[in-house]
């Protein structure tokens, strides 16, 4: 699916490896909507693949990958390809977990669209280079996650509940 952005084109190919995924409805149509407007804002451009996915495969990725041996809500892996002239670039893979992501939902009393938009957006932002283990990088990191929300709608994870203060979310 490709999503045309101010400037460039953000294509999404988006594998549900989970059903329970389709709770929330048209999910190429969400992530689409959500990085479309990302990448809008950012002036960015290139090719994500997404993994909508369970806390199994998540904890397995998480401890093969990070060397945790826990599920996370969310994954990045940057693409350390070339760019090929004349080829969209490939930015990396984002993978969610669908029950860390409902449960933390939940436990914030957010709508679950509103959290996944931000998962989203946040390991969408970790592909472009940004950063949040620093509090300095997350000074930078967070504004920018909750003016992305912020014209989806979506108020910002950051002023209240368990984010509020920054770097809670991996």
């Amino acid at each position: 699916m490709t999503t045309p952005a101010e400037h460039g084109v953000v294509s999404i190919d988006l594998r549900v490896a989970e059903p329970r995924w389709e709770s929330l409805g048209d999910v190429n149509a969400l992530a689409a909507h959500v990085l479309g407007h990302a990448a809008n804002q950012l002036k960015s451009a290139g090719e994500i693949s997404i993994l909508l996915t369970d806390n199994a495969e998540m904890h397995a990725l998480n401890k093969q990958w990070r060397g945790f041996d826990k599920p996370t809500d969310v994954l990045s892996f940057p693409s350390d390809s070339p760019e090929i002239p004349g080829e969209p670039l490939h930015l990396g893979d984002i993978a969610v977990a669908y029950e860390t992501a409902l449960d933390d939902a939940k436990a914030m009393g957010r709508p679950f669209e509103a959290h996944v938009s931000h998962l989203l957006i946040h390991g969408f932002l970790h592909l472009l280079g940004y950063d949040h283990i620093q509090s300095e990088d997350a000074k930078v990191m967070e504004p920018l996650e909750a003016m992305i929300l912020s014209g989806l709608g979506w108020p910002d994870p950051y002023a209240t509940g368990p984010y509020a203060g920054g770097t809670g979310e991996g």
